[in-house]
């Protein structure tokens, strides 16, 4: 079955006011309630931003893809970039990267907020009580990867060439170009709102 990617987007400010070991937990409790709430709708029904019903204050939301939730697909849509990137036009190839980075790809794994608690955010990986989230992005990061989404939107066509050459028809990749389109623009809507907002990223594993 594969591990799932939950992304979450969260108001960092009330995250901040829950003790720091129980905040995946209080995550967790917000997007998957054991007491459903009267007018709760399942995520498996919607797609796009599912909002927690009949709970005051709203401080997160969950993004439910359209293309898939499987973090696989995620993360080999992350690997195709690595692929193409040294064949991107270098402003195209900066504007993905501020995108992508600690979402679905990392120019440097072993420094990824996931692995690290997050300077202090979320409990150290390491810990064994908690599971490793699969991406943390705060709040301050967003507006920057939604001016790269901007700018990188409208030449994304450009990619196309690079993918047919260094990943098409490879194991490991997304199986078409318009595939790759779809999974990383369903990103772009993620880092839109959440840039709108004011609020961070956080992937919990499923």
């Amino acid at each position: 079955m594969g591990l799932n990617l939950t992304v979450v987007m969260v108001d960092w400010d009330r995250l901040r006011e829950i003790a720091v070991e129980e905040r995946i937990e209080a995550l967790e409790d917000a997007i998957w309630p054991d007491d459903l709430a009267e007018g709760y709708v399942p995520q498996d029904t919607v797609t796009g931003w599912a909002w927690p019903r009949g709970r005051e204050p709203v401080w997160c939301a969950e993004f439910v893809f359209d293309t898939t939730g499987s973090y696989r697909w995620h993360s080999r849509a992350g690997d195709a970039w690595a692929d193409m990137r040294a064949f991107a036009d270098a402003s195209l190839s900066e504007a993905v990267d501020t995108f992508l980075e600690g979402l679905i790809w990392d120019k440097d794994p072993d420094e990824s907020a996931s692995l690290t608690g997050a300077d202090g955010v979320f409990p150290p990986a390491a810990d064994r009580r908690n599971p490793r989230l699969l991406l943390v992005c705060p709040p301050e990061k967003m507006p920057g990867k939604a001016a790269a989404w901007k700018q990188a939107a409208p030449r994304l066509e450009e990619l196309r060439g690079p993918f047919t050459a260094e990943c098409e028809g490879w194991a490991g990749r997304p199986d078409t170009f318009e595939e790759f389109l779809a999974r990383i623009g369903e990103w772009g809507e993620v880092v839109t709102e959440a840039a709108r907002r004011g609020w961070g990223l956080v992937g919990l594993p499923d």
